[in-house]
């Protein structure tokens, strides 16, 4: 668990930079147009790559100040996203007014696994890894 918490940031790290490059992979290679939600989300991830980036090489774990509030709220979107995927009830709530609904879905992998799903996953990892860092600038 001690070793887990060395790396925490460095994880957060790494799992930041694989979201920013998946969904770069999923909009420009693979040509999947981003949805309302798909681009708070990413507005939200992108971000979080420079910062926990700078964080891991300057071993400043005080970028969690800046971290959590932005993880905790795309976190909430993706779940939002994800639920109005897969749930009935939330279908009928439309925050995409224009474009591709955001009840679409590009990927559904073992019939659970969407973009949603993947980008909630990657909010949920980066708040578990800032959660496990002491607050204190080693």
């Amino acid at each position: 668990m001690e070793t887990l918490r060395r790396y925490a940031l460095y994880f957060a790290w790494l799992v930041s930079v694989i979201a920013t490059l998946g969904s770069l992979y999923f909009s420009e290679i693979k040509g999947y147009i981003p949805c309302e939600l798909c681009w708070y989300q990413r507005i939200l991830m992108y971000p979080l790559a420079l910062i926990l980036g700078i964080g891991t090489f300057q071993n400043d774990v005080t970028v969690k100040r800046f971290v959590l509030p932005m993880a905790i709220m795309g976190w909430l979107i993706s779940l939002f996203h994800y639920l109005q995927q897969k749930v009935p009830g939330f279908a009928s709530i439309k925050p995409c007014k224009s474009g591709v609904p955001c009840s679409a879905e590009y990927i559904n992998w073992f019939e659970f696994i969407t973009i949603p799903f993947l980008s909630f996953t990657a909010f949920s990892l980066v708040l578990v890894f800032m959660l496990l860092i002491k607050g204190t600038k080693k």
